[in-house]
C-alpha cells in the first residue's frame, strides 16, 4: 500500500510555491530534494518504504566535503511511496537507477500535469530519452550530477565530492534556477549536454573498481595498482568516442584525454596532481560499491556497458570494459567483491591474451 507522510497535505496546501518531486528518492533523490527543501523549496520524495520508515523517524541530514550541514525534521518535508504524489509537480527530478527508468516513465505518464518540467539526474546516456518515449506532453530534460553521495544510514546523506549540477539548457528551467541557487545547486546550463554526460561515464568508469576493491574512494584512487586498471578502462572509451567522432567535455581541471596519463603517475606524484583536480572527501564510496552492500542490481550496464554497446555499434570490441561488466554481475551473484590492485589488473589484462 503506498504511504505518505501524514504531513505531506498540509505543506502543499500551505505553501504557494511550485511543487518540486523526486522521482527515485535514493541517496542522489534525497540528498539533492532535501537541499531544496531545506533552502524552502516545497519538495515531496518518493521513494521506496525503507526510507519513508527510515526518515520518518530520524528525518534528514545533510552534509558535505567542505563541513556544511542541514538537518530537516520528518516534519519539515513530504515523503510518499506513490508516484502520485508528482500529480501536482511542476519540476520532477528522476533520480531512479537506469535500469528503473522505463518503469518509472510509465508511472509518471499516468499522473503528470501536461506542462511539467521532468529533469533526468542520472547516470548513463540515454535516459532522457526513455523518458521522452513516455512523456510525450511534458518537457523532459537530461541532466547530470558528477558529485558522489554516500548514504549512511538514519536519515543522514554526505556528499563526497565536488562538482555543479549540469543541465541541458531550456527557457522553462528559468522558473526553478533560483531555488537550485537557494540550496547551493546551481544549474549549469549546456547547449549539448551528451559531451557532458560522456565525459562524466569515463569518470565513472571507476565505479565497478571502487566497488570491487571495497575501498573509500580515496583510499582506492591512493593505489597505483587500482588506477592503471582505471587508465586501462578510460583509454579504451576515449578510443572509441574518437572514432565515433564524440569529443567529451571538460569536467575537471583536467582535460579526458589526459587523465589515463596521470593516473598511470606513482603515488607521490599522483596525490600532488590529485588535490588540484578533484576534491574527495574520505567518506565516499561509488554508488555501485553500495548497491552491491545491499544486494541491488548496479548500474554497470549503464556505464561500462555503454562503452561496450558503443563498441558494438562502431563494429569493435571493449574487452577491458566488458570484463568489469562481467566481473560486477558475478559480484551481484554472490561472487567475489574484494579485489586487489594486482587481482583485478590481472584479470582485466588477461582478455588480452
Amino acid at each position: 500500500m503506498a504511504i505518505t507522510s501524514r504531513i505531506t497535505r498540509g505543506l502543499w496546501a500551505s505553501r504557494g510555491m511550485a511543487l518540486i518531486a523526486v522521482m527515485g528518492a535514493g541517496s542522489i533523490g534525497c540528498y539533492v530534494g532535501g537541499r531544496l527543501a531545506a533552502a524552502g523549496a516545497d519538495v515531496v520524495l518518493i521513494g521506496r518504504q525503507r526510507l519513508a520508515g527510515e526518515l520518518a523517524v530520524h528525518g534528514l541530514r545533510l552534509s558535505d566535503y567542505h563541513g556544511v550541514e542541514s538537518v530537516l525534521r520528518p516534519d519539515q518535508f513530504a515523503f510518499s511511496t506513490d508516484a502520485a504524489a508528482a500529480a501536482r509537480a511542476a519540476l520532477v527530478l528522476v533520480t531512479v537507477k537506469s535500469a528503473g527508468t522505463a518503469g518509472a516513465a510509465q508511472e509518471l505518464a499516468c499522473v503528470l500535469r501536461p506542462d511539467a518540467v521532468v529533469l533526468s539526474l542520472q547516470n548513463g546516456i540515454g535516459n532522457a530519452d526513455t523518458l521522452r518515449a513516455a512523456l510525450a506532453t511534458q518537457t523532459v530534460l537530461a541532466g547530470m550530477v558528477p558529485f558522489n553521495v554516500v548514504q549512511r544510514g538514519e536519515g543522514a546523506f554526505h556528499q563526497g565530492t565536488e562538482g555543479a549540477l549540469e543541465v541541458e539548457r531550456h527557457p522553462s528551467l528559468a522558473a526553478f534556477a533560483a531555488a537550485f541557487e537557494r540550496a547551493g545547486l546551481p544549474l549549469q546550463q549546456r547547449d549539448d549536454l551528451r559531451p557532458v554526460q560522456w565525459a562524466k561515464l569515463l569518470l565513472n568508469l571507476n565505479n565497478p573498481i571502487n566497488a570491487l576493491s571495497d575501498l573509500p574512494l580515496k583510499t582506492q584512487l591512493s593505489q597505483r595498482a587500482y588506477r592503471r586498471c582505471l587508465a586501462l578502462a578510460q583509454r579504451e572509451g576515449l578510443a572509441l568516442l574518437a572514432m565515433a567522432g564524440i569529443q567529451p567535455a571538460r569536467l575537471t581541471r583536467v582535460a579526458p584525454q589526459w587523465i589515463p596519463r596521470l593516473l598511470t603517475l606513482p603515488d607521490a606524484w599522483f596525490r600532488i596532481v590529485a588535490a588540484r583536480m578533484l576534491a574527495i572527501d574520505p567518506l565516499a564510496r561509488s554508488s555501485m560499491w553500495e548497491d552491491l552492500q545491499a544486494q541491488r542490481k548496479t548500474e554497470v550496464d549503464w556505464i561500462n556497458g555503454e562503452i561496450v554497446a558503443l563498441a558494438r555499434r562502431l563494429g569493435q570490441t571493449a574487452p577491458v570494459n566488458a570484463a568489469l561488466v562481467a566481473l560486477v554481475h558475478a559480484a551481484e551473484q554472490g561472487g567475489r567483491r574484494q579485489w586487489s590492485g594486482a587481482e583485478l589488473w590481472a584479470a582485466l589484462t588477461r582478455r588480452y591474451d
